[in-house]
């Protein structure tokens, strides 16, 4: 699909998909209920023989199935669906969002005013607040996705004790080091060439991970406010699920590894090390089910371990790649968000 002086411009949506065929049902609901002209919809269907999509194409005929034959996960499917796209833009949705009536107009708005943003972010709400009558930002990516110094993400609008209440807080839009998986909204061509989510992450911090190496070639990520899509969250696993510790454990500090400066590594890669040590020892003292997330850990330390060739040449591909070097990146950030004392701010305009 190629944009017209007469057209807007072109966006495909991808939505990766595991054996709930009536939450996708619903995440396609309201995006055709959308007021933007029908995006095209690619949905990868992660079920292989175990499949829910049956006959999906009868009942839904805008749409493109895609059917790899096994579980991609999320960054692998995300990548099937990119491989398929041609339009100037491409939007990576969970299929348990629900996208906003307007959610998409600000999103190409803010994209063809900006050329210097890769990535852009919605503001991300709970759906199961909004079934109590409340508006909650959602815990996976709420208004917008930081980093601190050691490599540990972090949210505006999350803290440790929760999410906060929409208050409006958020509404101005903010440069932000990460977007948000749930609604990842990009220009194609810089995922294309950025060789789109490292697939061996599976799930979990692969967003992040799309998003530092962006960050690291000069583009910047931004969020929009103004567009809002609903989570469910959880649907594929649950917060504090033994496997879920460890894709977050295994993943996160692969990526450390990969995308940090050699110099920060020096003084950053001692210090994650030691607060690995004391999460594993937390999770021991958690009963059955934290000696399971303290056994992930260990898990994710040994695959790292085996794989640090693989790791090792990775970070080189990126490192050559590099525009832009950590002071700047990471200027305004805390050494670590244990630190943060009150609502979580944006950094300042420009530190990129």
């Amino acid at each position: 699909m190629h944009d017209s002086p007469a057209s807007p411009p072109s966006v495909t949506v991808v939505i990766p998909h595991l054996k709930n065929r009536p939450m996708l049902e619903r995440c396609l609901d309201a995006l055709f209920a959308s007021t933007w002209p029908r995006p095209a919809v690619i949905v990868v269907d992660n079920g292989g023989g175990d499949s829910d999509l049956t006959g999906i194409e009868s009942s839904r005929p805008d749409i493109e199935v895609l059917r790899p034959g096994m579980n991609l996960g999320y960054a692998g499917g995300c990548n099937e669906g990119l491989r398929r796209c041609s339009t100037k833009y491409v939007v990576f949705l969970n299929d348990d969002a629900q996208v906003d009536e307007g959610w998409l107009e600000p999103l190409v708005q803010e994209a063809e005013r900006n050329p210097a943003a890769g990535a852009l972010q919605p503001k991300i709400l709970s759906l199961k607040a909004r079934r109590e009558g409340k508006r909650e930002f959602d815990y996976a990516g709420a208004a917008g996705g930081l980093l601190d110094r050691l490599g540990y993400p972090y949210c505006l609008g999350r803290t440790f004790s929760g999410t906060d209440e929409d208050r409006g807080q958020y509404d101005l839009p903010a440069e932000l080091f990460w977007a948000s998986g749930v609604a990842l909204f990009a220009r194609r061509e810089v995922i294309s060439c950025l060789g789109g989510f490292d697939a061996g992450f599976f799930m979990h911090m692969e967003e992040i991970d799309l998003c530092w190496r962006m960050r690291l070639r000069g583009w910047h990520v931004c969020s929009v406010p103004q567009s809002v899509v609903w989570h469910e969250g959880g649907a594929s696993l649950m917060q504090g699920a033994p496997l879920k510790a460890y894709y977050n454990h295994r993943n996160a500090l692969a990526m450390l590894l990969r995308n940090r400066s050699a110099a920060a590594l020096w003084y950053v890669l001692p210090l994650r090390l030691l607060l690995e040590v004391a999460a594993l020892l937390r999770y021991m003292t958690e009963g059955g089910e934290g000696r399971a997330r303290a056994a992930q850990v260990l898990r994710a330390a040994a695959d790292n371990l085996r794989g640090i060739g693989g790791i090792l040449a990775r970070r080189g591909e990126i490192q050559r790649g590099r525009r832009i070097g950590d002071r700047e990146l990471f200027h305004g950030a805390p050494i670590s968000v244990l630190l943060l004392r009150g609502p979580v701010q944006p950094p300042a305009s420009g530190s990129q």
